[in-house]
């Protein structure tokens, strides 16, 4: 299994030190920063934890978190704050700011190490749902590319899945043919009206009873209507 990047940010360099002993010994990979414009540095989104210090000299570590949390490439990435402020104020503010857990300090190292591993299993899961795609009976996994019917698996060419993954993922919205062309075949491809049509009605059949949720719209397109 893939070691699990960690970063910790603290001005602290004893306390760093301590926390990257302890969590390479816990099997994962550490790394130190000792401020928030050093994690930048780094390069925040090569992590897949980030260990937050919330009063550093310089950008303190809700301003970094805040900073994160707007950018794409890492708004997702988790967060457990360290802090000697343990006001329900700050407490607030942090969660407010999309931390995954807060520690007061003084604290155990390993109770952080533990929150780390609760923190890491958490987001695996929600990684793992946000990888499905789901009506009643009907399951795509966009992860592993595999449909499954009422318990019985499905087999869809590359277009059908996409296709059926735009319409089961924005159900009640009507795709014109062009919007679907623009979603689903690669932009050197030269398609007619005719060909989503037939992909359609094949998809419908290999899908059973949920093909009659797949509803044309004379004149506008296709939906996917509940």
């Amino acid at each position: 299994m893939e070691q699990k990047r960690i970063l910790v940010v603290d001005d602290e360099q004893d306390l760093c030190e301590i926390l990257l002993y302890n969590l390479s010994s816990a099997g994962f990979q550490a790394d130190a920063a000792y401020s928030a414009e050093e994690a930048i540095a780094k390069g925040v989104s090569q992590y897949d934890l980030l260990i937050l210090d919330v009063m550093m000299p310089g950008m303190s570590g809700f301003e970094l978190a805040e900073q994160l949390k707007g950018h794409p490439e890492t708004s997702k990435l988790p967060i457990i704050f360290l802090t000697a402020k343990d006001t329900e104020d700050d407490t607030l503010q942090g969660f407010g700011l999309g931390a995954d857990d807060y520690v007061t300090k003084p604290f155990s190292v390993r109770e952080v190490v533990a929150r780390v591993k609760a923190v890491l299993a958490r987001t695996q899961v929600n990684e793992a749902e946000e990888c499905l795609l789901t009506f009643e009976g009907l399951v795509l996994d966009l992860g592993k590319k595999t449909t499954m019917v009422d318990g019985e698996s499905v087999s869809l060419t590359k277009t059908e899945f996409e296709l059926l993954g735009l319409l089961l993922r924005h159900r009640g919205q009507v795709f014109s043919r062009q919007q679907i062309f623009d979603a689903v075949w690669p932009e050197d491809v030269v398609v007619s009206d005719r060909t989503v049509d037939v992909n359609i009605t094949r998809m419908r059949k290999k899908i059973g009873r949920y093909g009659s949720f797949i509803v044309s719209r004379q004149g506008y397109g296709y939906v996917f209507e509940v």
